[in-house]
């Protein structure tokens, strides 16, 4: 099995560039099974999780080739399955994503239990009830979901939370439905916004993208097209926190400022600060990490929520920084009852925290964070980052284990992380 052995301590300096954005990516290589025609996707990351699609596009009789190094085209005129291969559908949350667009092809399909991150339960009830809404027959059985309807047919949905997924399945079954579908309570990430944008390229009818309340006019088929994803949102963050941490000067290229407000806002809680140029994003070395007090000196929190809220994607991230900022902090995750538990990680490295219950932590910092040469095992691509995050600041050698659920979301961490100053390297 790979692992990671870090050097922590070390300064970073220079230039990186985020990678495309893995949750745009997954939703439009699903996508791409709504037309017959020829779709060609560029800024696709490499990383695990997208091979894991592809393989599933493939086995359902997709022809996908690659075009250069982040460039892929996706012919699925002869499509001709209605199950997703088991196995591969188990390696990724985000195989669910084809339930919409082959019910919209062919009628009907089974989609075996989704994988992905061991973060609590993600409950796909949000994504059942809005095909219902739009027509479709939902079996559910211990290992799958099948689906039928012999025509979609748009619906006033109201979904019962912002399901990011749920928003997306939502939206590729309705842009063939017949009629108008409004979805009530979408969420809007920038991830949510690419897939929109897309469909329409390829002659969807979306209006209302970026906002709360969209409203899809259906066609009766799609054409081809080209489309550009956008950076990987997380990533950008993830960086952000790894110049702080590690009191690096850091330029990260084609960074899309816009996207990051709340995340200036919740970063400068703990005195972490960035001035935009352009479209890039640039820390500052030697920043005084100091946690800000709420008025009356009231101890502030960092809280997850949708869009534009602060990502819960962000938390581990958000939790390691505030170990190394001056000052007491309430981060509460208030989506997945076990996404915290990592925590026992950093208290082993030497930070001061208490876990109060599954959503909730308080950060006391600045500690000095001590190396793990004994192991630390990545529990999800999340939290593998955050524990890369802490090897990096971290006084001494740490080796991460498990580095497999990095690899499903960051695209070569190590050797790009290398370019800039990190002591990292990739063992057996």
């Amino acid at each position: 099995m790979e692992r990671f052995i870090i050097e922590g301590g070390h300064r970073l300096n220079g230039a990186i560039r985020p990678s495309g954005n893995k949750n745009a990516a997954l939703p439009l290589l699903a996508a791409t099974l709504l037309t017959n025609h020829n779709v060609v996707l560029h800024n696709i990351p490499q990383i695990g999780d997208v091979v894991s699609m592809i393989g599933l596009l493939e086995r359902l009789g997709a022809r996908v080739e690659r075009r250069g190094s982040h460039s892929w085209a996706v012919y699925a005129n002869a499509v001709d399955a209605a199950e997703p291969d088991p196995a591969l559908a188990r390696k990724i949350r985000a195989s669910v994503l084809l339930a919409g667009p082959l019910l919209a092809r062919r009628g009907y399909v089974t989609i075996p239990r989704p994988g992905g991150d061991m973060i609590g339960r993600r409950r796909l009830d949000t994504h059942l009830n809005a095909l219902r809404d739009l027509g479709a027959a939902v079996e559910v059985t211990p290992t799958a979901y099948i689906l039928r309807a012999e025509r979609l047919r748009g619906a006033d949905i109201f979904l019962d939370e912002m399901s990011v997924t749920g928003t997306e399945q939502a939206v590729m079954a309705a842009v063939l439905a017949e009629g108008d579908t409004i979805i009530n309570n979408a969420a809007s990430e920038p991830h949510v916004q690419d897939l929109c944008h897309f469909l329409n390229r390829l002659g969807a009818r979306i209006d209302g993208i970026g906002t709360n309340r969209l409203h899809i006019r259906g066609v009766s088929s799609l054409g081809g097209g080209e489309y550009t994803i956008g950076p990987d949102f997380m990533e950008v963050a993830s960086f952000i926190g790894l110049a702080a941490v590690t009191r690096s000067a850091l330029r990260i290229v084609g960074a899309r400022p816009s996207e990051h407000r709340m995340t200036r806002i919740a970063f400068g809680r703990l005195g972490v600060a960035w001035r935009d140029e352009g479209d890039d994003i640039v820390v500052p070395a030697e920043q005084e990490l100091c946690i800000r007090d709420d008025v009356h000196n009231a101890i502030p929190k960092i809280d997850s929520s949708p869009w534009p809220g602060f990502n819960p994607d962000l938390i581990s991230i958000a939790i390691v920084v505030a170990t190394q900022a001056r000052g007491t902090i309430l981060i509460w995750e208030k989506m997945f009852e076990s996404r915290l538990f990592f925590v026992d990680r950093l208290i082993g490295m030497g930070a001061r925290i208490v876990l109060c219950d599954p959503h909730r932590v308080v950060v006391v910092g600045p500690s000095q964070l001590y190396g793990e040469p004994d192991g630390l095992p990545s529990p999800d691509i999340r939290a593998g980052m955050a524990l890369l995050l802490a090897a990096l600041c971290a006084q001494g050698r740490s080796v991460i284990y498990n580095i497999g659920q990095i690899d499903r979301g960051y695209e070569r961490i190590d050797e790009r992380l290398r370019t800039i100053g990190a002591h990292i390297e990739r063992a057996r």
